[in-house]
């Protein structure tokens, strides 16, 4: 089953403040509008099968406007649904199912291949969720925990060097570094020793806090090259962002999702948010606290509040319950939330499996 936990609690009308009539007119309003990206006329609910006259019809919408939860783009057009409105209809009105067998199976396939490194599993399972749920794909990985094993830098030519981190958990994390000039064999060995003697036991964080204290000591007892592969190494593993490594994959399922100019300006907006790697790490970590799927509606996030886009999102975690990270989609306010959410749940509980196992 499927645990939703909502956004941040924003103040909207409840089902209690609508009568039986407005809340079957809202709810056909939302779910024509989700099908089609559409503004949603009277004629259309009336041919829809509703018992009443187009006037009515309209009436309604104009009260169901009045509370904030319909909008018309233009003078002339049908309504649609505002993020009020759709906050209202994902919390009292959407039906979820479970996926498709099919879909279970390529989820699990996709994810079971052996001999990845652990980033190249999340970016898959961000690949995976992108290509099934249309939009684009998120995960934000793990804080690494386990203490540091060893270190080493590796010469490749062409002025870079690879800075490799072997982690107690059995982890690997390396990462392209500049060279500096006239580094010797002597000198790589002599960085790795220093930092082997330092940071070996430390999580990456104790480490880096550490060595930040340590680097003017360094200087002085380095060789020259050997300090400055230290300080190169450091900023190599301490980059912006690094804690919290943000995936993203599938951003141009946004662009083919776009019907029109405004669509096309909300995802040049998105693009622009996706840049804000730390907000939506940060976004990313409050799903965390859940442990379960959490839905984000435009304005609901100070970060989507001008592309309008929606995010729907779950932690990842181990059998013993220990969350991991968090993987989600994020698309178009009009996303299927219906068959977005139970993708977005059963693949990062197959994540969370691979990630244990």
């Amino acid at each position: 089953m499927t645990q939703l936990f909502p956004g941040p609690i924003v103040p909207t009308p409840g089902l209690a403040d609508l009568d039986a009539r407005a809340r079957d007119i809202f709810r056909r309003v939302v779910e024509s509008y989700l099908e089609t990206g559409e503004p949603v006329g009277s004629r259309t609910i009336s041919r829809g099968g509703v018992a009443l006259s187009p006037a009515s019809i309209r009436n309604t919408m104009q009260d169901l406007a009045h509370l904030g939860l319909l909008d018309a783009p233009h003078t002339s057009a049908g309504r649609m649904p505002t993020h009020a409105g759709l906050r209202m209809f994902v919390d009292g009105f959407l039906e979820i199912g479970d996926i498709a067998e099919e879909e279970k199976r390529a989820i699990e396939a996709r994810l079971a291949v052996r001999g990845r490194s652990f980033e190249e599993a999340l970016a898959e399972a961000s690949s995976v969720l992108s290509g099934l749920a249309g939009g684009a794909g998120i995960v934000v990985t793990p804080v690494r925990e386990g203490g540091v094993k060893h270190v080493e830098f590796v010469p490749l030519g062409g002025g870079q060097a690879l800075a490799v981190m072997v982690f107690e958990d059995g982890q690997v994390e390396n990462r392209l570094m500049r060279q500096p000039p006239g580094v010797t064999p002597s000198a790589l060995q002599e960085a790795s020793n220093f930092l082997n003697a330092r940071l070996r036991g430390r999580t990456l964080s104790e480490a880096r806090a550490e060595m930040g204290v340590e680097l003017e000591t360094a200087r002085r007892q380095l060789d020259e090259t050997a300090a400055r592969l230290v300080e190169e190494g450091l900023a190599a593993w301490g980059g912006e962002g690094d804690a919290r490594s943000l995936i993203v994959r599938g951003q141009a399922n946004l662009l083919a999702d776009a019907r029109a100019r405004e669509d096309l300006d909300r995802v040049r907006q998105l693009f622009d948010d996706l840049e804000q790697k730390g907000q939506l790490i940060g976004l990313l970590d409050d799903v965390r606290d859940a442990q379960g799927v959490r839905i984000y509606i435009g304005a609901e996030t100070r970060l989507f509040s001008l592309s309008g886009s929606s995010v729907i999102a779950a932690p990842y975690m181990t059998g013993r319950q220990k969350v991991l990270g968090a993987i989600g989609v994020i698309g178009p306010a009009r996303l299927n939330y219906a068959r977005v959410i139970p993708l977005v749940d059963y693949t990062a509980r197959v994540l969370g499996r691979m990630m244990d196992g």
